[in-house]
């Protein structure tokens, strides 16, 4: 019988952004550079990202489903499960579907509960999406917030500056809903530095980092398919948070270097020999 299991593969569950260096853009080439086969799911097409001016948009809810069993068909099972953007409820419900149908006890399931950022939750995000969040996020392996997702998931009031400490009991309530590994990004401290800090079986590590510029579009996703890619591969969790910390910083530089406007996202196209 032909099995279309031999190789290691990562679905990853996101939107399909034409322009903008975010997303699957961004996730497939990182996740097959790293010597993975990736395979998409979209939750929708956008000929560009929502922080232009005007976009296309073509929601994908509907097709999901379909697009979903003709994998069924044949057989597929993933190493890792990768989730970025969700734009519904009923999205997280078929993604919730697709943990049970397409993961054995050995898949990595890799949630970015994107919702917010700065201590707001984004303009398309509902109270009841925050709910189905917080219920998703107990079948991850690896969850990696942002202070703000962190806080959310939570219903820990935000603030703009943290120390080790509060940053590690906000890392233990998101490890007691479920996961195993935490990952919470782009901290600031309160001497004015930053950190990612991980969390794995209640040991903690805060991992400091130099601020290489002005945040771009889509540095998210590239942080976090690094860390997605790297799960499937068995690499030590501290171990890929500050590559893929020093990864997104290469990229920030180079683009302003090459004076890409923020929008644009970040020029990681000539860095992607970096992580073979």
């Amino acid at each position: 019988m032909v099995s279309h299991n031999n190789q290691k593969k990562v679905a990853v569950i996101s939107d399909l952004t034409g322009f903008g260096r975010c997303a699957l853009t961004v996730s497939i080439p990182v996740i097959s550079v790293m010597g993975l086969a990736c395979c998409p799911v979209p939750t929708s097409i956008l000929s560009n990202h929502t922080a232009f001016a005007s976009c296309f948009i073509d929601d994908y809810t509907d097709k999901m489903e379909p697009y979903i069993r003709e994998w069924g068909k044949l057989g597929l099972k993933f190493d890792g499960i990768y989730t970025g953007f969700l734009g519904s409820e009923a999205q997280m419900d078929i993604v919730r579907r697709f943990f049970e149908d397409f993961s054995s006890k050995d898949t990595q399931i890799i949630i970015d509960p994107v919702m917010g950022d700065n201590g707001r939750t984004y303009r398309t995000y509902t109270a009841p999406m925050c709910r189905a969040m917080k219920e998703l996020v107990t079948a991850g392996n690896i969850i990696t917030p942002n202070v703000t997702e962190a806080c959310i998931l939570t219903d820990t009031p935000w603030q703009q500056s943290w120390n080790e400490r509060e940053i590690r009991a906000l890392a233990g309530k998101l490890t007691a809903m479920g996961p195993e590994k935490i990952v919470i990004t782009g901290i600031e401290s309160r001497d004015g530095t930053f950190a990612n800090y991980c969390m794995e079986k209640d040991a903690g590590q805060w991992l400091p980092f130099t601020s290489a510029g002005q945040s771009r579009c889509g540095t998210g996703d590239l942080f976090a398919s690094i860390i997605a890619a790297d799960a499937v591969k068995g690499t030590a969790l501290a171990a890929s948070v500050k590559k893929a910390a020093d990864f997104v910083a290469k990229s920030i530089r180079l683009s302003a270097s090459m004076e890409i406007p923020l929008t644009d996202g970040v020029s990681f196209e000539p860095l992607l020999r970096d992580l073979v």
